[in-house]
C-alpha cells in the first residue's frame, strides 16, 4: 500500500472515529471528558462498593482501569509529545509533562496490582479507592495547570489533535472490547 493509500485510510478512520464520538471538540475537551467520565466511575465505585456481588465489583474495575489504559495512551502517544515538541521554553510546561509521566506510571502499578488482583483480595478497595484520588488529583492539575497555559499559549492545533486523541482512542477502544 503506498503511503498516499495509509495517509487516506488514517484520515477516514479519524473522521469516522470523530463522527461516532459524541462531542468531538479539541484535545482540551476531549481529555477533559474523558476526565470527567473517570470521576463518575470513581465516585459510582466508592458509593456502590459495599453493595456490588464480586463479579460485579471485579466487572466496574476492570472498566475503570481499561479506560485509563486509554486516556493515559491517548495521552502519551499523541498529546504529550506535541506539547514537548511546540513547548517553546515554558519551563512549567515541562515541569507538568514530566510529573504526568510520573504520575501515569505510579497510576500504571495500581492498574497492573488490581488487574492481577481479585475483589476479596486485601487491600482491593483501598488500592481502588487511592487510584481514584490520584487520578482526581493528576486530572485537576492538567485542567487548571497545564490546559490554561497550552490555550494561552497557542501551542496546537488543539482541533486536529483532538480528531486524533478521538480516534486513536476509538481504537484502542476496540482492541480493548469497550464500550
Amino acid at each position: 500500500m503506498t503511503s498516499i493509500a495509509k495517509l487516506t485510510l488514517r484520515k477516514t478512520a479519524i473522521k469516522t472515529a470523530a463522527s461516532r464520538a459524541p462531542a468531538a471538540g479539541d484535545a482540551l475537551s476531549k481529555l477533559k471528558s474523558d476526565h470527567a467520565a473517570l470521576r463518575r466511575l470513581f465516585d459510582k465505585f466508592e458509593k456502590a462498593k459495599d453493595d456490588m456481588a464480586s463479579d460485579e465489583k471485579s466487572g466496574m474495575v476492570a472498566q475503570i482501569c481499561g479506560e485509563l489504559k486509554v486516556h493515559t495512551v491517548i495521552e502519551e502517544e499523541i498529546f504529550y509529545p506535541a506539547l514537548r515538541q511546540a513547548q517553546h521554553g515554558l519551563g512549567e510546561l515541562k515541569e507538568l509533562l514530566d510529573e504526568a509521566y510520573v504520575e501515569h506510571a505510579g497510576a500504571g502499578d495500581l492498574i497492573a496490582q488490581l488487574e492481577a488482583a481479585s475483589p476479596g483480595d486485601p487491600l482491593y478497595d483501598a488500592k481502588v479507592k487511592v487510584l481514584g484520588e490520584y487520578i482526581k488529583h493528576h486530572a485537576n492539575e492538567e485542567e487548571t495547570e497545564m490546559f490554561p497555559m497550552v490555550k494561552k499559549a497557542r501551542l496546537l492545533d488543539l482541533e486536529d489533535i483532538g480528531l486524533q486523541l478521538i480516534a486513536r482512542a476509538f481504537e484502542l477502544k476496540a482492541e480493548l472490547g469497550l464500550h
